[in-house]
């Protein structure tokens, strides 16, 4: 499994054009969001390739602000329930470490018991509370904590 950088514009995408997914909704987002956030690698959108297809796009939410990040993926529909979306989870964590060892790394999902739950929690993830985004309402705040020894 490889996270593949989304470039800062359509025109340099094209890789992603012969994939419906990727080009119709992902892709436009993901350049979208940076006009938004800016484009500041490697805190910004990826597809996810497994096994030589897309399977999964996967996101920070920009560059750190205040030290904390906030990581963001979801699984293509006919790859659901395959174990894709905890792997992606992990790829993101050990990419913000390896990028800033000091960084926290938060993620947000529906106030809900769902498989985006059960995913950070497998990725040592904690509940934070219930917190008000802007662009989703109500939501849950979770924080990958540190295993120490």
């Amino acid at each position: 499994m490889e996270l593949i950088p989304i470039k800062e514009t359509l025109e340099e995408n094209t890789e992603f054009f012969n994939d419906p997914l990727c080009k119709e909704v992902y892709l436009p987002f993901s350049v979208d969001y940076y006009k938004k956030v800016g484009f500041n690698p490697p805190w910004i959108c990826y597809f996810v390739r497994h096994n030589g297809v897309y399977v999964a796009g996967a996101a920070y939410k920009g560059k750190p602000v205040n030290n904390t990040v906030e990581i963001s993926y979801g699984t293509f529909e006919n790859f659901q329930n395959q174990g894709i979306g905890t792997a992606i989870c992990k790829e993101l964590v050990e990419l913000s470490l390896k990028t800033d060892p000091n960084v926290r790394i938060t993620a947000r999902t529906l106030p809900e018991n769902n498989y985006s739950v059960r995913i950070l929690e497998k990725n040592n993830f904690t509940w934070l509370g219930m917190v008000e985004d802007p662009e989703d309402g109500s939501v849950w705040e979770w924080e990958y904590r540190r295993e120490h020894y």
